[in-house]
């Protein structure tokens, strides 16, 4: 029998074509097999012991899309496939992912002999070399030093009143918008904002004014992780020139602050003047331009992830109205919580909350407040974890951490997979009461701030700022979810809403 030609010729490139297919599929295999014995060639080899369970992924881009496109369950599927320590490759460099208090107990307290801190080039670039971002070793333990007096109790008592007045009139705000809806995501960024603006850093603006900063911070913010080109238009001068401005702001009341130091006058009104005290005290003088970047750098401490966990915080009062009515309870028996009575149509929103001035003491007595922060905390803390650089290779869970290499701590996996935490999965305030106290006996099953000489060096203030939010919400307001259904919660870079939590306030009837 004989075969057209035409049919030799489809066989032809059919078979032609399963031969390249072929050939590909084999090339990649190559190369993947390739790409995983150049990093197994990276292990010390004055170690004997392995490399972390794990895979590096394909040439080049590593695991890095998997990572962008499961998100968090990414690295609980590789935890649960490859245990608490395991490596992987993202974006562009090899990374040792490690949960559990041990393990993460030996980064954090390994800081400068074990490990170093590890920020993107652009975050040091637009922060400027000031700051504790970019301090290591001698130099960072005294700008620690020094930014210690800007949180110690007798300034975190200082700004309570200015604070707590910020906290009534941003709610006030809240409630006048019935019967529109607020994004308590933007709220709550706005409320840290100003937080940090008029009570950290003194400055005494305009409504106008402070809403503009506010726009140029964001503008900061957003650029902040951006790629390390200085190019018209790239990321990286939009956040430069965010900076200046910021900075530009900041400089006269600096200056004047300065010269007021110089006549001994001891008056104590926020950051900077315990900045200029502290430095005197440790025989040193700050400059114009480091006190500048280190007010940049504490509002980029303390907005976005107080914001964080302040949403995080109204999110779960939402959720769980049983818990909201032990805290009232517990408010009133305090003698907290009545309420003014108030005009809604004033053309500015005016607070009809008349919980007494606090302290520190009263926010002290408050146990169940107290707890519902901390777990609030634990539940969703607002920043996944941390990264760090290998100094020198050292051991971890019983394999070797390479010189060089990146180490990712998490923070969250941490706190769900602690076995001091009775079910982890379930928010319970009542695990942080005197009866139970279940972080009690391993200090590194609760990091939400870190640990170590890099621990957050406001976290006091930060706590301060939730409780005092939760005090005069529960005591003056109610709250009604505006949505159908609870709004997910991204985790990267900072946990928050996916669309936003969209919540109605308003205040209580006055009693």
């Amino acid at each position: 029998m004989f075969y057209p030609l035409d049919q030799f010729g489809a066989l032809s490139a059919l078979v032609t074509a399963l031969t390249s297919l072929l050939c590909a599929l084999l090339l990649l295999v190559l190369t993947r097999q390739l790409w995983t014995l150049r990093w197994t060639l990276t292990r010390d080899k004055t170690s004997s012991l392995p490399l972390p369970r794990g895979s590096m992924g394909w040439p080049m881009v590593g695991e890095t899309f998997h990572w962008l496109f499961q998100g968090s369950n990414f690295h609980i599927s590789r935890r649960e496939r490859h245990g608490n320590v395991f490596k992987t490759h993202l974006l562009g460099k090899p990374l040792v992912r490690v949960t559990g208090a041990e393990n993460i107990r030996k980064i954090l307290l390994g800081e400068h002999s074990l490990v170093c801190t590890q920020w993107p080039q652009s975050t040091r670039i637009i922060l400027g070399p000031n700051t504790l971002v970019n301090s290591i070793g001698d130099l960072h333990k005294r700008k620690r030093k020094i930014l210690a007096k800007v949180f110690s109790r007798g300034a975190l008592e200082s700004y309570l009143p200015r604070l707590q007045n910020v906290v009534k009139f941003e709610i006030a705000k809240w409630c006048s918008a019935s019967p529109r809806s607020i994004n308590v995501y933007d709220a709550a960024k706005s409320l840290t904002f100003r937080i940090a603006v008029k009570v950290l850093l003194g400055l005494q603006l305009e409504e106008e004014r402070i809403v503009y900063l506010a726009s140029i911070f964001e503008q900061l913010m957003n650029n902040l992780f951006s790629l390390p080109i200085d190019a018209p238009l790239s990321g990286l001068r939009k956040g430069i020139k965010a900076r200046e401005i910021l900075h530009a702001n900041m400089e006269k009341i600096i200056e004047e602050k300065m010269e007021r130091q110089q006549t001994q006058d001891n008056e104590y009104n926020d950051a900077f003047d315990y900045m200029l005290s502290s430095a005197q005290e440790h025989g040193q003088e700050l400059s114009i331009q480091e006190l500048k970047e280190t007010a940049v750098e504490l509002i980029f401490a303390a907005h976005s992830t107080t914001a964080s966990a302040s949403t995080s915080l109204i999110l779960q009062l939402l959720r769980h109205p049983a818990v909201v009515d032990r805290a009232r309870a517990e408010l009133e028996a305090e003698g907290l919580g009545r309420l003014l009575t108030g005009d809604k149509s004033e053309a500015a929103p005016q607070p009809r909350s008349h919980v007494p001035t606090l302290s520190l003491e009263n926010l002290t007595q408050l146990c169940y407040v107290d707890c519902i922060v901390k777990e609030v905390l634990r539940f969703l803390p607002p920043v996944s974890g941390g990264y760090r650089t290998a100094l020198k290779t050292f051991e971890l869970d019983g394999y070797q951490i390479p010189k060089g290499w990146s180490v990712m701590y998490s923070i969250r996996d941490t706190h769900e997979t602690a076995e001091v935490f009775q079910s982890p999965e379930l928010f319970d305030p009542d695990r942080f009461g005197r009866d139970r106290d279940e972080c009690r006996s391993a200090r590194f099953n609760y990091v939400p701030f870190g640990g170590g000489v890099r621990s957050c060096v406001g976290k006091e203030l930060a706590q301060i700022i939730l409780k005092t939010l939760a005090v005069e919400l529960i005591a003056t307001c109610s709250w009604t979810l505006a949505t159908e259904n609870f709004p997910k919660m991204q985790t990267v870079p900072i946990v928050h809403p996916v669309n936003g939590l969209h919540v109605y306030f308003n205040y209580n009837r006055p009693l």
